[in-house]
């Protein structure tokens, strides 16, 4: 029985140390860069050093937020479309500086957000082993304002709506309805996109 236990726990273990982020993989897309070029080709991106490297005309090369304006990717991972901006944001609490954005929302409300790697313990289903730390990608959210400036979302999941004044009661419904939380990235997206397709109409 011990024997079985363990299996499944080894199981376990390299499954979580096995996956794959997004960040890990290469993906068609393009890039616009400071200069205006559009490059074609494969792409892949580090959030924490915000380096993108490119596979185009047979030549590999690596820009900083500094060179790249824009960048669209195709993630087989989740089988959709996304798009990164290069804003200028100080990161803890340091000057300013050109960093990436991936765009959830743009409109009433845009809704930005930037992926981090952190270590989670998890307790295991087996109690005699106790529990065990991972990675896992979290995703910090941030407000882009109608006057440019960016700012991070620390509120809980409710407090989203507070940031949809007028609506609130409106928008709170529709996510029941539709079984949305507002704690996953793609959920939270679709929540937003109908809060800002209020004031398109």
């Amino acid at each position: 029985m011990r024997v079985i236990f363990f299996s499944l726990w080894v199981l376990i273990a390299s499954t979580a140390s096995a996956q794959q982020f997004a960040f890990e993989l290469w993906h068609t897309g393009k890039v616009v860069l400071d200069t205006g070029d559009t490059l074609r080709g494969l792409l892949k991106y580090d959030l924490d050093k915000d380096i993108l490297q490119v596979q185009a005309n047979n030549r590999l090369e690596s820009y900083t937020a500094r060179k790249v304006l824009l960048f669209e990717i195709f993630d087989e991972t989740v089988r959709r479309y996304r798009n990164f901006y290069s804003l200028p944001y100080a990161l803890a609490g340091q000057y300013k500086a050109p960093v990436f954005f991936e765009l959830l929302q743009e409109g009433k409300l845009t809704v930005l957000c930037r992926e981090v790697l952190e270590y989670r313990t998890t307790s295991s289903p087996y109690y005699f082993y106790g529990s065990y730390s991972r990675l896992v990608l979290i995703y910090k959210y941030f407000v882009l304002r109608e006057n440019g400036m960016i700012e991070e979302f620390r509120g809980k999941k409710n407090d989203w709506y507070e940031l949809m004044p007028g609506k609130a009661e409106e928008i709170e419904k529709f996510a029941k309805q539709n079984r949305l939380s507002l704690d996953d990235k793609y959920e939270l997206s679709r929540v937003v996109e109908y809060y800002n397709s209020l004031f398109s109409k």
